[in-house]
């Protein structure tokens, strides 16, 4: 998978229900490197599904390419939200990149690694549903630093 998550990366960065967390200060992250990171997004969601009675979701290339346009647009513009290049919204970029039914998407920035943003959707209330919706079947994850070292954290669900 992690080769997989490195070329989606790549191809994202080369070409250039609506939830948003933000941590209380922005941290720097590690060493890590994007790929190791989206890996880390994807593990740590699905170990809360399987916690609270959900199935795992399966990765999803074209999700994972929506997930890192989004956070490669929030990185470059320092526009943190929903809207992205164009003023497009998850549904959009997700169906762009191939995906017919996207369920929700949620973003954050400057958390200190994957484990921290996701336990940060888990105690909101509109990104725990996101996360815990036992109907989506499918995501993909995607994360950007910025020039300044911020990394933007972006996540889309599909059904």
């Amino acid at each position: 998978m992690s080769e997989m998550l490195r070329r989606i990366a790549v191809a994202a960065a080369a070409s250039a229900a609506l939830i948003t967390a933000t941590p209380a200060s922005a941290q720097a992250v590690g060493p890590m490197t994007a790929p190791a990171l989206m890996d880390d997004i994807l593990t740590h969601t699905n170990e809360q599904r399987r916690l609270y009675g959900c199935p795992e979701l399966t990765v999803e290339p074209e999700l994972m390419v929506a997930s890192v346009r989004q956070a490669h647009y929030m990185a470059a513009t320092g526009d943190f939200g929903h809207l992205g290049w164009r003023g497009s919204t998850f549904e959009v970029r997700s169906r762009a990149a191939g995906y017919a039914e996207p369920a929700g998407e949620n973003i954050a920035w400057g958390f200190a690694d994957a484990d921290a943003v996701v336990d940060a959707w888990m105690a909101s209330p509109p990104h725990r549903r996101n996360i815990l919706n036992c109907g989506a079947r499918s995501f993909g994850a995607g994360v950007q630093q910025a020039a300044n070292g911020t990394h933007y954290w972006a996540q889309v669900f599909g059904y």
